[in-house]
């Protein structure tokens, strides 16, 4: 059963290593560890979610505490009714992009604050592999079902500047998106092709994980076919986004980080912007450039957003697509970015490859992954080799000099070493590449995320 209770989640294959009677324990365990008495619940669109929800909701009822169901919607759906109904929780029936196999659920506390293995997951976890019976209510909680998305279109409206017509593909690769943006995209002068709309848990054409570059070849000839203003690809739950310039070239998260920093520091001058410390040294740069506060961060939603709240920061990119807004309660939302980047290109009145190419002006590898036997003496081994170099075990071991710097990090779950790399020339780059692969040995892995 090992594994499912993950750093920021849980997830695992069903019904193997997560079915009913487990999800039905979890639920209790929920109300006892939150000590919650109302819980929002949603669901996205995989083949196992109905039979979980029945299962997860009646422990969270049988334990006295009522539910808000707010069915099939996306992860920041979710956020927002547990944080605008003033709910204690949230429980979301998700396995994010893993293939349709996996079902699993994330949580959050009041005001969509996230719950990670440190602070519940892990406490979930000790009581439902427990055999401690769990405490029957005598008056079960109530359930009640709450359609919240046209109250969720208009939030997110509200916090961006209109956008002007525009020409876009989006690719929700059979996910929960192809679902729920219909009645947002209606409300935009935009004209949408829309790839891959039709809710399918089986995921019939692709999975919905938009880091994987195979996974966006749909989007990027259609828009080349069809020519569009750019392309937008969405996971599996709707939390990240990642976009696609109008000649169909995959545009980076960190350039869209640093481009969305410009903007947010425009309307909040001093304003402190986190990046994961994967992204380029563009993004640091450009924050400083418009007199912002640069904050590097661990990898992950929940240290990200851990550090948004502490320094009340109003906004955050990580190299996977994840973009996270104050105004959304501090959480990621996939939703949010793309009407900002539309936002941005109605401002600037330029293509989108045009507004991005001044921010391409490192070089950098992108995360390659390497299987070893011993991560820490690999790491180790790194951090003597470079004379001089500043060294930071924030998350894994980040080396930086003046002209190249790399991070090298441990996967969670597999014996896998992950480099980013990025260096002032593309010749330096390819040079420092193979220095650093020297000296981690291993060999290739699969690059999955």
């Amino acid at each position: 059963m090992a594994g499912i209770f993950k750093a920021y989640d849980i997830r695992g294959t069903y019904p193997v290593e997560l079915d009913e009677k487990l999800t039905s324990r979890i639920g209790s365990a929920a109300v006892k560890v939150l000590g919650a008495k109302r819980i929002v619940v949603g669901r996205d669109m995989r083949q196992s979610g109905p039979s979980l929800r029945r299962a997860l909701i009646d422990a969270i009822r049988a334990a006295g505490c009522d539910v808000i169901d707010i069915g099939e919607v996306g992860t920041p759906a979710l956020y927002y009714a547990v944080a605008s109904l003033s709910a204690d929780a949230g429980i979301m029936i998700t396995a994010s992009h893993n293939p349709a196999r996996y079902n699993g659920f994330k949580l959050c506390g009041k005001g969509a604050t996230p719950i990670s293995y440190d602070t519940g997951i892990a406490d979930i976890e000790r009581l439902a592999r427990s055999d401690e019976a769990f405490a029957q209510s005598e008056v079960p909680g109530q359930l009640e079902e709450k359609n919240i998305l046209a109250a969720y279109h208009r939030f997110l409206l509200s916090l961006t500047p209109p956008t002007k017509p525009f020409k876009v593909v989006i690719d929700t690769g059979n996910g929960m998106m192809g679902a729920v943006l219909p009645g947002l995209l209606a409300q935009l002068p935009v004209e949408v092709t829309p790839l891959f709309f039709e809710v399918d848990g089986s995921f019939p054409n692709h999975e919905p994980n938009p880091l994987d570059p195979r996974n966006m070849r749909d989007l990027q000839a259609k828009v080349r076919e069809v020519s569009a203003d750019l392309g937008i690809a969405f996971d599996g739950d709707g939390d990240r986004a990642m976009f696609v310039d109008e000649r169909g070239e995959l545009a980076p998260s960190d350039q869209i980080t640093a481009l969305l920093a410009d903007e947010f520091l425009a309307k909040e001058p001093g304003a402190t912007i986190i990046y994961d410390l994967r992204s380029s040294w563009v993004v640091r740069d450009e924050i400083l450039r418009h007199g912002g506060k640069p904050l590097e961060s661990r990898v992950g939603h929940s240290f990200i957003k851990r550090s948004m709240r502490q320094t009340e920061s109003i906004f955050a990119g990580e190299l996977s697509g994840h973009f996270y807004f104050r105004d959304a309660f501090y959480t990621d939302n996939a939703e949010l970015a793309m009407l900002w980047v539309l936002a941005v290109l109605s401002k600037r009145g330029q293509p989108l490859s045009e507004v991005l190419r001044p921010l391409a002006c490192y070089f950098a590898t992108g995360e390659l992954n390497f299987v070893v036997a011993d991560k820490e003496a690999c790491m180790k081994r790194l951090e003597g080799s470079f004379p001089g170099a500043e060294i930071s075990w924030l998350d894994g071991i980040t080396i930086r000099l003046s002209d190249w710097w790399c991070n090298v990090r441990p996967s969670n779950t597999e014996p896998v070493l992950r480099l980013n790399l990025e260096a002032k020339s593309e010749a330096l780059r390819e040079q420092m590449r193979v220095e650093v692969e020297r000296i981690i040995g291993g060999k290739p892995a699969e690059s999955h995320h």
